[in-house]
């Protein structure tokens, strides 16, 4: 009885070091396909560098536009809170009902500030800002009517909100009419959203291109060692065993393409930076180009994998199954 136990002991002992083995040798052995596909890529430099160079520009393209909206998207964010809102008193108020109105206004929960700015100010100012301050000595009166400025919350400075809050102070008695300059920013945005379409469309179409140049570069591998494969299918091989060399092939392709982007990226960025730096400082601002995040650089080599990986498949898929042993 103690020897039929310990066989069945031993037996069991075995079936778990196999199961536990199983996986352990797959991964083993895809581990080692992947080293042998980069030593394949290193066997032929030039062409594997000449592939990765075009797919790494090729998506250098889609990471500087998505960077050209990222900063612009910066400096309008600066401007989305700048709304104002100017309010012409009529002409035939008082002093005293104008002070009434700007009291008024300042207890709207909408309004954040106002400031007031009298005719004789305002003439002042334009003045000394217009340069025309000896012809407006000749003026027999003053043509400028008085102004409160009406800074709004933030919740009402954006251009909808802001449009609302106008209508409303426009219906107090004392006000001629308002203006709020929002029409450039509204134009900003509209072009920032066509800048944004036009940089999906842009990168789709380069993805794309991405996907069938990996595509066909595995294509000509798969024809160049035709022969071996036919061979592997001889002796047994499986799909699996098969396929695995090339799909690592683009997954390099793809991870290295994704790296060499990078680099160009940050190197265009680098170069632009002193330029764009000057330019700001010609309209005394600062301004910093803002770069690719470690998130997106993770995204923009992800990316590049999974590419390489779908066009690589598409070729295995298609082309491999095609290869079979010549009948005897």
């Amino acid at each position: 009885m103690s020897l039929l136990f310990k066989s069945r002991n031993s037996q069991n002992e075995r079936q778990k070091k196999s199961f536990l083995a199983a996986p352990y040798f797959f991964f083993m052995n895809l581990i080692r396909q992947g080293v042998h596909s980069l030593g394949e890529m290193w066997r032929t430099p030039l062409a594997s560098l000449m592939t990765i160079a075009v797919l790494g520009l090729s998506l250098t393209l889609p990471a500087t536009l998505y960077l050209v909206v990222k900063n612009v998207s910066q400096v309008s964010s600066g401007f989305e809170d700048a709304a104002e809102i100017s309010l012409f008193v009529k002409e035939t108020m008082s002093e005293q009902q104008t002070q009434t109105l700007v009291k008024r206004l300042a207890l709207y929960p909408e309004v954040d500030k106002v400031e007031f700015i009298s005719k004789g100010d305002a003439l002042t100012e334009f003045k000394q800002v217009s340069g025309f301050g000896q012809a407006l000595e000749y003026l027999d009166a003053n043509p400028l009517p008085d102004v409160v400025i009406v800074t709004p919350t933030a919740r009402y400075r954006q251009p909808n909100t802001a449009k609302q809050l106008l209508q409303k102070l426009e219906g107090e008695r004392e006000v001629d009419f308002g203006k709020l300059d929002i029409a450039w920013l509204e134009r900003l945005n509209a072009l920032l959203s066509l800048l944004k379409e036009s940089v999906i469309t842009i990168a789709l179409l380069l993805l794309t291109s991405v996907t069938l140049i990996i595509g066909n570069t595995i294509r000509l591998s798969i024809m160049d060692k035709k022969d071996e494969i036919q061979v592997m299918k001889l002796v047994g091989a499986t799909n699996t065993f098969i396929h695995a060399p090339f799909l690592w092939t683009g997954i390099w392709y793809g991870i290295i393409g994704g790296l060499f982007s990078f680099i160009c990226v940050a190197l265009m960025m680098w170069w632009l930076g002193a330029a764009v730096s000057d330019v700001a400082g010609v309209y005394e601002t600062s301004f910093d180009l803002i770069g690719l995040t470690l998130t997106e650089f993770g995204i923009l080599v992800a990316l590049a994998t999974g590419l390489g990986f779908v066009g690589s498949y598409l070729s295995v898929s298609r082309y491999i199954k095609e290869i079979e042993p010549d009948k005897v």
